[in-house]
Formats: structure tokens, C-alpha cells, sequence
């Protein structure tokens, strides 16, 4: 008996040390000691950042340009969005900073409304937050910094190394190879240079309209309103969109972001055209915009070019999409930032609860899946309603949204779409 005792015990104490010295493959190790390389600080880069380094992983951000730097002007933070910052304790700080939004107008070039969506035809209690991007990208980066995630600038990210292995590597552009990671997240945005590498099947199309948007004092020094905007046809499309602190202007003023519609072949001629044209051109439409624009000149007007991208897979390996980079879309719905802060959320929930990295990886891709397929659809839908050469297509947009507005299934519809709740049905 004594023997088969010492027998059994002896086995124990083998089993014991393989278990205690044999590491297990990465793909079954938790998740609670990640490595984690975050390719671009944007949005989704920092808000996934935060909220990794909060739960104890090891992050870090790789940034081509020597200091992270917003790229871009105003935004529209809707309910879906405001919620999602809740988990990285910013959200009072964004509202502070920015100007609440109760809600969307667009009117013809006759004075009537085509679109007239309130927030609170969704839900009573809800509304939109304008704010300009650096105010955003400071309160980011900062609960990034916080948290413990680590900061590699002027390193530009080239391409993935060892992409199907459980260490993935990531080459930069001046020939430094870096150490392996557990994760790696891609956030370089819509124009992104690794998307086709995590999914070849990516397609990618570039719009032909942009817009010339720039940040500028609100006439009405206002801290709270709407978004407004003035189609004529399809062809013309100026916005204003209030944002509260203007970090740039010096006497503190309130900002306001406007923008121009304009096709990308036409750019150049707008340039050509110099600076009291395109003034006037302001004052011809809309002479509120006017007065917000000022004395200011093209070149205090920056254009961005946008450009979608259907990607069957976010991921590869260890390597996941995220943000713009997953699902880059028109910005006519104003969803892109909501997205990637609800992106990094999903993430994070993801690995909370799941010990596996790469089912982790699936599930969070499953979870965001039914919302920025829905988004995508219909940014690609509205896009040539509100921005094309299409005569006809302005006129039926006047009377269909016009109509559409008055019953109340479908102005609650359209009032749940912009709130950024909106979902495919599976």
C-alpha cells in the first residue's frame, strides 16, 4: 500500500514540474499578458490602446510622423460613440469641450427642409456632440499615456513580418525589424497601406467628390445648436457643424467646422480660382457660412479625398483591422469616428472575456460585423444623393426624404441610423 502510494505521489510530482516548466503554444496563453503593437494613432489606435493598457497588456503605438497629430477637422460624436468613451472615463471631458447637437437640417436652395432629423426622435434623452479632432485626439492620447501604453514615433510601419506565426513582427520603413507580438492591430485609417496585406481580397474605391473643411470662430459664439447644411442639387453641399473649443484660435472663441462639396477633379480649378471666388461662392449659397468663413483664404482650407473599402476579413493571423482600416466609408452618415470607438470597445470586451487571443480576435470582429456592414451599405447608398452630378437625383431626394420625415416608423428609423445604433439583422 505504502508503495503504490509513493507510486502515485512520485507521478504527481512529474506532472507537476512538466506542467510548471512546458509553456503553452501562444495561441492557448491568456490574454491577460499580451504584447500589443498598435499600428497608427488615430482614433481607433488610441481609444484601443487605452483600453488594452487599462486591462494590463503591454501596448505599444507606432506613429510615422514624430509626435501623434490629429489629422482632420470637426466630428460628430453620436450617442453609439459617447457610450463607448464611458469605458476610458472621457466622456464629461468630451462634452465639455465640445458644443451638443440636437439635431441634423438640410435645406434646398429654396429655404425647405430635406432633412430634418432630431436625436430625440430616437431616444428622448439623446443628442450628438460636435467637437474639433485635436480636442479628441488630446483626451485620447492622454488617457492612452495614462493607462501605460508606450509611444514609438517617426516609426512608419511598412509591412507585417512572420504574419501567419504566433509572433508577428512588424518591418518598418527604414529596415528595423521589431521583436514579436502577441497582437497586432491596424489602425493607419481609410488610406491604409497594411489592409491588403491582412486581407487581399480588400477592395477599395476612391470617391469622386471630397471636401474643403477647415475650423473657424462661430459668428453666433455658439456652444450648443446643429448640424446644418445647404444642397443645391446633388452638385452643391455646404455644411457648418459647431464644436466648441477651437484649440488654434488664440482668444478662445467657439468653433465651427465648414465644408464644401466639391468634386476631386474640380479642386484644382477651385485653387485657380483664388480666394475671393471661392468667398463669394459662400455668399451666394449661404450667407451665414459666409460670414463664418471671414476674410479666410484656400489656404486655410485643407481637402480631403475620400474613399471606402469592402474587406471580406479583418484578420490574419495575429494581425486585426480596426477603425477606417477595417471599413472606410463616405463620411456622409458621419459615422467613421463613432465606429472606431465602438470597435475598441468590442475589442476589449472581447479579450476580457476569452482566454484564447485568436477567438478573442474572432469574436470581436463578430460582434462589430452587423454594424459597420449596415453603415457601409448605407453610406454607399446616400452618397451619389447628396454628392453627384445627378439632376434627377436631387430632385427625388427632396421629395422621398421630405415625405419620409412625416411618418413616424420611418423618421425613427432614420433617427435610430444616426445616433450610430443601426445594425444588419444577423
Amino acid at each position: 500500500m505504502a508503495c503504490r502510494w509513493m507510486w502515485w505521489r512520485s507521478c504527481a510530482k512529474i506532472c507537476s514540474n512538466r506542467c510548471w516548466t512546458t509553456r503553452a503554444p501562444a495561441r492557448w496563453r491568456r490574454s491577460s499578458s499580451l504584447r500589443v503593437a498598435v499600428a497608427g494613432s488615430g482614433i481607433a489606435g488610441l481609444a484601443s490602446a487605452a483600453r488594452l493598457a487599462r486591462a494590463g497588456h503591454d501596448v505599444t503605438i507606432f506613429e510615422r510622423f514624430d509626435a501623434p497629430r490629429p489629422v482632420g477637422a470637426g466630428l460628430l460624436l453620436q450617442p453609439s460613440g459617447l457610450q463607448a468613451l464611458e469605458g476610458l472615463d472621457i466622456r464629461d471631458q468630451v462634452e465639455a469641450r465640445g458644443a451638443h447637437v440636437s439635431r441634423l437640417i438640410g435645406r434646398n436652395m429654396r429655404g425647405r427642409a430635406v432633412l430634418d432629423l432630431r436625436y430625440r426622435d430616437a431616444r428622448r434623452d439623446d443628442y450628438g456632440v460636435g467637437i474639433h479632432r485635436a480636442s479628441l485626439f488630446d483626451l485620447l492620447l492622454t488617457a492612452a499615456r495614462e493607462a501605460g501604453a508606450q509611444f514609438r514615433t517617426g516609426c512608419d510601419v511598412a509591412s507585417i513580418a512572420g504574419i501567419d506565426t504566433d509572433a508577428p513582427r512588424l518591418s518598418l520603413a527604414g529596415g528595423e525589424e521589431t521583436d514579436g507580438f502577441d497582437l497586432v492591430l491596424v489602425c493607419d485609417g481609410a488610406h491604409s497601406r497594411l489592409r491588403r496585406i491582412v486581407c487581399s481580397q480588400a477592395r477599395e474605391r476612391v470617391f469622386p467628390w471630397g471636401a474643403f473643411w477647415a475650423i473657424r470662430p462661430d459668428p453666433d459664439g455658439a456652444r450648443e445648436g446643429e448640424l446644418e447644411q445647404v444642397y443645391d442639387g446633388c452638385r452643391i453641399m455646404i455644411g457648418l457643424l459647431p464644436v466648441g473649443d477651437n484649440p488654434a484660435d488664440a482668444e478662445g472663441r467657439p468653433g465651427v467646422s465648414v465644408f464644401w462639396s466639391v468634386r476631386a477633379d474640380a479642386r484644382e480649378a477651385v485653387l485657380a480660382a483664388g480666394d475671393e471666388a471661392f468667398r463669394d461662392g459662400f455668399a451666394r449659397y449661404w450667407p451665414r457660412a459666409a460670414r463664418a468663413v471671414g476674410d479666410a483664404g484656400l489656404d486655410e482650407f485643407a481637402y480631403a479625398a475620400y474613399q471606402d473599402a469592402i474587406v471580406p476579413r479583418w484578420r490574419r493571423g495575429r494581425v486585426m483591422l480596426l477603425g477606417d482600416a477595417a471599413h472606410a466609408m463616405s463620411p456622409q452618415l458621419g459615422q467613421g469616428a463613432n465606429l472606431a470607438l465602438c470597435d475598441a470597445a468590442a475589442l476589449a470586451q472581447a479579450f476580457a472575456g476569452e482566454a484564447r487571443v485568436l477567438h478573442a480576435m474572432k469574436s470581436a470582429e463578430r460582434a462589430r460585423r452587423p454594424a459597420t456592414t449596415y453603415y457601409s451599405l448605407m453610406s454607399r447608398a446616400l452618397t451619389p444623393v447628396f454628392q453627384s452630378s445627378s439632376k434627377l437625383l436631387g430632385w427625388a431626394r427632396d421629395i422621398v426624404f421630405n415625405l419620409s420625415g412625416r411618418l413616424p416608423g420611418l423618421r425613427h428609423w432614420m433617427g435610430w441610423t444616426l445616433t450610430g445604433r443601426g445594425r444588419m439583422p444577423w
